[in-house]
């Protein structure tokens, strides 16, 4: 039988046993400047994060969390990552975020930050995937349809 490859798992054939799934092992993914890049998203805002070795500096959209992130419920949306994978301090993030609202761009930003830590450290990939911070919250606002109010509402119904 066919070995067959694939970027996560490897198929193996063992002799006397069925086909098994050996997970490969995750490589560390950085660029020239030593920063891990991540893409993130939540209902209509898209961030695009870079996470690098630091003081644990958050800068978004040019600003510092605190200005641009003025809710504190905000604020630790975007440091839960780091809260869960025990990294406080340690890397300092840099974030470009566009479309939404206030709170879908700091559910970008966690998803963002999670992705970009998981690929900066493979190991930590387990405890961001049990916290559900990888996983895209697709939730979305329901669009408007012709012969109705909103998305489902109807016009005021009159009998004469």
């Amino acid at each position: 039988m066919a070995t067959e490859l694939s970027s996560f798992a490897e198929l193996k054939k063992a002799p006397g046993a069925g086909a098994q799934v050996v997970a490969a092992i995750r490589e560390k993914e950085v660029d020239a400047q030593g920063r891990a890049y991540a893409t993130g998203r939540r209902k209509n805002a898209v961030a695009r994060v870079w996470v690098k070795p630091g003081t644990g500096k958050i800068t978004v959209n040019g600003r510092d969390q605190t200005i641009y992130f003025a809710r504190p419920t905000q604020r630790m949306m975007i440091q839960q990552p780091f809260d869960v994978s025990q990294r406080n301090g340690q890397f300092d993030v840099v974030a470009t975020v566009s479309g939404g609202g206030l709170s879908g761009q700091a559910g970008a930003v966690r998803h963002g930050i999670a992705q970009a830590l998981s690929k900066f450290e493979p190991g930590l990939r387990g405890a961001m995937k049990t916290n559900g911070f990888l996983t895209r919250d697709s939730r979305v606002v329901e669009r408007k349809k012709y012969g109705r109010a909103g998305a489902r509402r109807r016009f005021q119904f009159s009998k004469r």
